[in-house]
């Protein structure tokens, strides 16, 4: 219990110290959010962490058993599946079992090399334990664990959630696609546009840049303490280091960096996270257009019964959903954009900022999520509203006068920007005054007739199908 009396109110408050749950939570995506973040709990929590450690000393272990030592030898498939089993029925007692072993130890990798030496045990596996962790520095285990469990993040929950948007907005987009709108360009109605294409801008360029997350490697540092394999050198001089690590660390579905420090220098990992900004960016550049579309009226909202969309106005239904993705994108490309920058630098051959920033890498992943489910609440809330978008375009008639000029230059009409922009510059303009313009000029009936042919509804250009 926590007792604070402030002076100026002359009042006792008592504050009582709570258990950790989503209502008690200091963050909101393990609290308020936790329903939207706890996909990623297996990969980025102190658990995942503990987790892909295990994974990654007991594959050493077993891939170690081939490597040609004599001392240690390949290990039956008897014993390779009750090895894989050490990690495959991993729980979160086993992980707290781990954390009372750090309390000891005052060191969590080496936490797990005495777990698992207790698991072999009991599983009457017969080798000499002193080959888990062989050679390695914590950091070989680390930097392989950390970049496995964000692939398998990406893989199972990212990438799938990016594809649910990518597949809602091209629905979206093929179903508006004979929609023509009015196009702003700084803000002023310009050449009218395709509501669908509009949409189907943002899948490109969603599609463009995962493409180019996708093609980032995941990296891994697998190499002794300053990454030389002196120690796996100095004992077993006769075996290729440099293959063995390769190809484990390919084993996992990793990269594995060459040339390193203790650590791994994280230039992938902040390529990866630095593509993730511009996705995020992509996704504000949506929310924040939605959200200008639905305040000129061109969406309606889908309501649900018992929702309040303004504590003092009850008419409104606010736009909430795209503000909460565009927060929560934001909070993400903050967290990325130190992470990004920070990582690749190490004092010389190794200092420990990068550890515990690096226990953050969940945190823009979940704000990622958040904003990802609720762009796709939103946009199953959108409805058009047609005769508000064809209402705009009939009070811009102004807007056709780039094709007429492009016409009339076409036929050797002098002057035919001058003229149009005298005519609509700063003036209202409709039907009629168009009209009445075409009929003015001195140009072949053909001509006059394709110029009235053209309307803000018709002029909309053409693009490739979607």
């Amino acid at each position: 219990m926590i007792n604070i009396m402030p002076a100026s109110q002359g009042i006792s408050i008592e504050i009582k110290l709570m258990t950790l749950n989503p209502l008690t939570a200091i963050s909101p995506i393990d609290g308020r959010y936790h329903a939207k973040t706890k996909k990623l709990s297996p990969y980025f929590s102190e658990y995942g962490l503990i987790y892909f450690r295990v994974l990654v000393e007991i594959e050493y272990l077993m891939a170690l058993s081939h490597s040609g030592i004599q001392e240690l030898k390949p290990f039956s498939e008897h014993d390779q599946k009750a090895l894989r089993e050490i990690y495959k029925s991993f729980t979160e007692a086993d992980a707290q079992e781990i954390k009372e072993i750090e309390k000891t130890t005052n060191h969590d990798v080496k936490a797990v090399e005495y777990f698992i030496k207790a698991q072999i045990e009991k599983s009457n596996i017969e080798f000499n334990k002193e080959f888990i962790h062989f050679g390695l520095t914590s950091q070989d285990i680390n930097n392989t664990a950390i970049p496995l469990s964000i692939k398998m993040a990406e893989d199972e929950v990212v990438f799938p959630a990016f594809q649910t948007i990518v597949t809602e907005l091209t629905e979206a987009a093929r179903s508006w696609k004979n929609i023509p709108m009015l196009a702003r360009t700084h803000g002023q109605p310009a050449s009218p546009t395709m509501l669908g294409k509009e949409f189907y801008v943002f899948v490109e360029r969603l599609q463009n840049q995962i493409a180019q997350l996708d093609a980032v490697p995941y990296s891994a540092k697998f190499g002794g303490a300053t990454g030389n394999f002196n120690a796996h050198h100095v004992a077993y001089p006769e075996v290729d280091w440099i293959t063995f690590s390769n190809n484990f660390i390919h084993h996992l579905g990793l990269s594995r960096i060459q040339f390193t420090t203790q650590i791994e220098h994280y230039d992938n990992l902040a390529a990866r996270l630095d593509a993730l900004k511009r996705i995020n960016t992509i996704l504000i550049d949506f929310c924040r257009d939605v959200w200008t579309y639905i305040s000129m009226d061109y969406f309606k909202q889908k309501t649900k019964a018992g929702e309040i969309g303004s504590s003092a106005m009850p008419h409104k239904v606010n736009p909430i959903d795209f503000e909460n993705a565009e927060g929560n994108l934001g909070m993400a490309n903050a967290i990325l954009e130190h992470l990004s920058a920070k990582l690749p630098i190490s004092r010389l051959q190794r200092d420990l900022t990068d550890s515990t920033v690096l226990r953050n890498i969940g945190v823009p992943y979940s704000h990622i999520m958040i904003a990802l489910e609720s762009i796709s609440k939103g946009l199953g809330k959108l409805v058009l509203n047609q005769s508000k978008i064809e209402a705009d375009l009939e009070a811009n008639w102004a807007v056709v006068a780039e094709a007429i000029q492009t016409i009339l230059r076409a036929n050797n009409v002098p002057n035919p920007y001058e003229k149009l922009k005298d005519l609509t510059r700063g003036k209202e303009i409709n039907e009629k005054t168009i009209h009445q313009f075409i009929e003015g000029l001195d140009v072949a009936e053909e001509i006059k007739s394709k110029l009235r042919g053209i309307s803000p509804r018709n002029y909309v250009g053409v693009n490739g199908e979607f």
